[in-house]
């Protein structure tokens, strides 16, 4: 995983065709290129930066050792404007195809786990319900894009996981860490989390089929027609499983059942390239004791949604100013059920949000490097029959009885503007995002930020910066007040300021880095219990004053014998101690140790063994349900995946938590043992 690919037998590229596009690789490096040599590793690594390298065409020349390539883009996250590799300022984290490939995963959450910085808290396996967090953040704190679109929800952050796009479908998935603000604006936090999909090259379509353990099934399928300048592609999914437990009545309350779509198109010729997506996810599943207390032990949840998006994306440029403008919509339906089937019990809550956004993003060339300017205007619409201000009239919810009483609106809007220094051996890229929210009564914030990358040679890169960014609290953490819950609807908006410093050394078949950080947060909302209150003790939604945390991560990469390895660590540590009495639920839980290391191994032919294994110490407390404190205990797991390769199809069998451990990323829910999968791939 996270490895650098190489072809051990070095050949000369020769770039005939450029397309004559902004996105193209010499038009990123801001000169004119009248001859140039690179190597096949310059295209394909991605340890520290995005790269596409997806349509490779034949060359049929007489020149025999020429290959005519078109490159789709080469572009970095960590800055507004798209910036190749050698010149990227800040570092970014890609899983890329071949990561996903090899993965014993079956969905986004899981893949993540193996990220070093990340800290990914289930509530249930395969992504049934999954909290994503950065360098000791909280799930909230993370801004999740989808090709560049941001699709958070601002009802709550413990479903944005549910997608509508299948592993395979991933180009790469790009992680960076730290405040985002003027690369994203609000909600980038602690960082951020891009999910970038493209339709398959070439007119194709494919099949999988799973099944394992717990009643687990799945079957997907894709098909792809391009004409010419058109590409659509659409796909689509089912899964299920019966879970790993039962209630105390015996019932399933892990059980899990979802479907999904999702249609993808691109359009492109010389002066424009227009992108679209529209997906739909539907899921439902058996939270168990998600949300149990020990003074609601409720081990019968229920919980259900249903996500759309839809987005257009759009390339262009007038002169030397390249524009891309997006518009989007998200519409996010949420039902949970107390007590599963029983509303007399406890009601329903419904809930159902709205986001609109328009975004347009320019940037241009001229002597003094790369300038970057744009805004954004999103809003932010919630109806819900528990969370809000009184509406002025209700809304009935569809398939029921009742009406949305309750709801909120707000828009958030945020200029930004980028400049990027490009020298030889130098990139400072510098910049603000002003931001102004409706709610609140929110004045114009300017967050500024710099990096500053140094180059002394080919091997070596240096790397610094300082960013600082925000976050609006989620309707969740303001509104919620029901069984133990009491939010606070006045909570401050969150505030991060962050230092980095940091080192890489890269060649051809090693590569190793470093990285210091130290965040300093304020108004850091988090949920809260004084157990001294015993029976009347609730949790409560509350801006801490002050929260800083210092950490490190190394990571070390080897590629040798047509076999990959790598490893990683990480180490956070906070200056905000737990007063006495007090459990902290999210913020002051995190993870200060996390190691993960990873083997690809070609065993045999075309049998290859993919070994994971992770190992965590997570600190914090929780009160079980007979009252009693427990301390989270550290825990290692070994994944395995093994695979056999053919052109038109492929199996493999998988293995989660192979030596059956009993570990708990939350308090109350125990996580599932050994977890075994078999499927099968057929390519048409």
């Amino acid at each position: 995983m996270y490895k650098p690919t190489f072809n051990m037998k070095r050949q000369v590229l020769v770039f005939r065709h450029f397309g004559n596009k902004g996105y193209s690789l010499f038009a990123c490096l801001g000169r004119e290129v009248v001859c140039s040599v690179l190597s096949v590793a310059t295209l394909t690594y991605a340890s520290a930066e995005s790269v596409s390298t997806d349509p490779v065409v034949s060359d049929s020349a007489s020149m025999t050792t020429a290959r005519e390539m078109m490159l789709e883009e080469v572009s970095i996250t960590g800055s507004r404007a798209p910036l190749t590799k050698s010149q990227a300022a800040r570092m970014v984290t890609v899983l890329d195809r071949a990561d996903i490939a090899q993965a014993p995963v079956q969905s986004i959450n899981d893949l993540l786990k193996y990220a070093v910085g990340v800290d990914v808290r289930q509530r249930g396996p395969i992504g049934t319900q999954t909290d994503i967090s950065i360098r000791g953040g909280t799930q909230d704190q993370v801004i999740l894009l989808l090709n560049g679109i941001n699709i958070c929800d601002p009802q709550t952050g413990h479903n944005a996981m549910d997608l509508p796009i299948d592993l395979s479908e991933i180009v790469r998935i790009e992680v960076l860490e730290g405040p985002a603000g003027r690369i994203y604006g609000s909600s980038s936090l602690v960082g951020a989390i891009n999910i970038v999909t493209r339709p398959a090259p070439t007119t194709s379509a494919d099949v999988t089929v799973e099944g394992g353990s717990y009643g687990y099934g799945k079957v997907s399928a894709r098909a792809n027609l391009r004409q010419g300048s058109w590409n659509n592609q659409v796909s689509a999914g089912y899964n299920r499983s019966d879970g790993y437990s039962r209630s105390k009545a015996g019932t399933l309350n892990t059980d899990f059942s979802g479907s999904k779509a999702f249609y993808q198109g691109q359009y492109a010729d010389n002066d424009v390239r227009i992108r679209w997506h529209l997906g739909i996810a539907d899921k439902g599943w058996g939270s168990s004791t998600f949300y149990a207390s020990p003074k609601w032990q409720a081990d019968d949840q229920y919980e259900h949604t249903t996500k759309l998006y839809s987005a257009i994306q759009a390339e262009t440029s007038i002169g030397k100013l390249r524009l891309m403008p997006s518009i989007y919509w998200n519409q996010n339906y949420d039902r949970y059920e107390g007590y599963r089937n029983h509303p007399e019990k406890m009601k329903y809550n419904y809930n159902r949000t709205d986001i609109y956004g328009i975004n347009l993003s320019s940037y241009f060339d001229w002597a003094a490097g790369r300038t970057a300017f744009g805004a954004e205007i999103r809003n932010e619409d919630l109806m819900s029959g528990n969370l809000g201000e009184p509406l002025s009239e209700p809304h009935a919810i569809k398939g029921t009885n009742r009406d949305y009483t309750l709801g909120l609106n707000r828009t958030n809007i945020s200029g930004y503007l980028e400049h990027n220094l490009l020298l030889e051996h130098l990139t400072v890229s510098a910049g603000l995002v002003a931001v102004k929210n409706t709610w609140s009564n929110m004045n114009m914030t300017i967050y500024p930020g710099i990096d500053v990358s140094y180059r002394p040679d080919t091997h070596w890169t240096l790397h610094a910066s300082y960013n600082t960014s925000l976050r609006m609290p989620s309707f969740t953490e303001m509104y919620y007040k029901l069984q133990g819950y009491a939010a606070d609807p006045h909570l401050k908006p969150e505030e991060m300021q962050a230092f980095e410093a940091g080192a890489q050394y890269s060649q051809q078949t090693l590569t190793i880095s470093a990285t210091l950080w130290h965040h300093r947060g304020r108004n850091m909302i988090d949920w809260i219990m004084d157990t001294s209150l015993g029976d009347e003790a609730v949790w409560q939604s509350v801006n801490h004053t002050k929260v800083n945390s210092l950490g490190f991560e190394v990571k070390a990469q080897l590629s040798i014998l047509n076999s990959q390895f790598s490893a990683s660590y990480s180490y956070i540590d906070q200056d905000k101690e737990q007063e006495p009495n007090i459990v902290s639920q999210y913020a002051l839980e995190y993870l200060r140790h996390k190691f993960v290391a990873n083997a690809l191994l070609p065993l045999w032919k075309q049998l290859t063994l993919g070994l994971n294994f992770r190992w965590q110490d997570r600190v914090g407390q929780y009160t079980d349900f007979d009252g009693i404190v427990q301390d989270y205990q550290p825990y290692a797991l070994v994944d395995a995946r093994l695979s056999w390769q053919q052109k038109k199809w492929k199996l493999y069998l998988e293995g989660n938590n192979l030596f059956d451990k009993d570990y708990v990323d939350f308090g109350h829910v125990e996580e599932p043992g050994r977890w075994l999968i078999v499927g099968m791939n057929l390519s048409l």
